[in-house]
């Protein structure tokens, strides 16, 4: 595994275009979507994710998209908490040691490089993944933002020259994503529980509660913790919500609530 430090500071000329992109998809349901595409200009990545590591609680999911088909970030992510690995993951602990909210740091790690043998079987080899860029950050509520980009099997390694791309452009994807979490947090929820509702009057209020959760990124353990419930009931809410909607995946939730 590499890793970079990173000045936080005015964005380098060769970053205004993909910075002047993501500004401009800022606060857009499809934001995710158009920021990989944005930084693909530069960095050719086949997926990206952003997720929040807490040290008490499980992690959370806020952005994710791919130009892969099918999109696996989801299911990975799912895999992540359902599995417990984030509690084994140990491939963010140069920024832990930083102990310095707000001090982003670059980190590439490989397939082979994942924390342990589960995670690098169960994500990376199952769902053809092979390398990951990261910039990472701690905030001040003790947790840890990372912002990943992923290279798949068909795409090789990440050159040199992606890296330094990469590097350079770190500090604007950062700001950039802090600042869509802000709009995402100050957004009212009734939107979500309103596009769910139109789209399925019959959902019932519980399942409509478990559907928002999902979309958060949250886990089934995050959502019975959050709820009171047991996984069992969670579980249940989400099939029957999925059964009136048609659906199958996480993944297809998500298309569904924002076409």
């Amino acid at each position: 595994m590499n890793a970079w430090p990173i000045a936080m500071g005015p964005a380098p000329s060769a970053a205004t275009a993909v910075a002047a992109r993501w500004v401009d998809a800022l606060g857009q349901p499809g934001f995710a979507t158009q920021a990989l595409h944005a930084i693909n200009a530069w960095v050719a990545a086949g997926s990206w994710s952003v997720y929040q590591v807490w040290p008490d609680r499980p992690p959370v999911m806020h952005l994710s998209a791919s130009r892969q088909a099918p999109d696996i970030t989801r299911e990975c992510f799912s895999i992540y908490c359902d599995q417990g690995l984030y509690r084994r993951d140990r491939s963010f602990d140069l920024v832990r040691r930083t102990r310095s909210p707000g001090r982003a740091m670059v980190l590439r790690m490989h397939a082979d490089e994942a924390p342990c043998a589960d995670h690098r079987e169960a994500i990376y080899r199952r769902h053809g993944m092979l390398e990951r860029l990261s910039v990472a950050t701690l905030e001040t509520d003790g947790s840890l933002l990372a912002v990943n980009f992923y290279h798949h099997l068909d795409q090789g390694c990440f050159a040199p020259a992606e890296i330094e791309r990469f590097i350079e452009l770190a500090p604007v994807l950062l700001a950039c994503v802090h600042r869509h979490l802000q709009w995402l947090a100050q957004a009212p929820t009734t939107g979500v529980r309103d596009r769910l509702l139109a789209r399925c009057p019959t959902l019932t209020a519980r399942e409509v509660d478990v559907l928002e959760r999902l979309l958060q990124g949250l886990s089934y353990d995050g959502i019975a913790a959050d709820l009171g419930l047991s996984v069992a009931s969670v579980k249940t809410y989400r099939a029957r919500a999925f059964a009136r909607l048609g659906l199958h995946f996480k993944s297809e939730l998500f298309a569904a609530l924002w076409r």
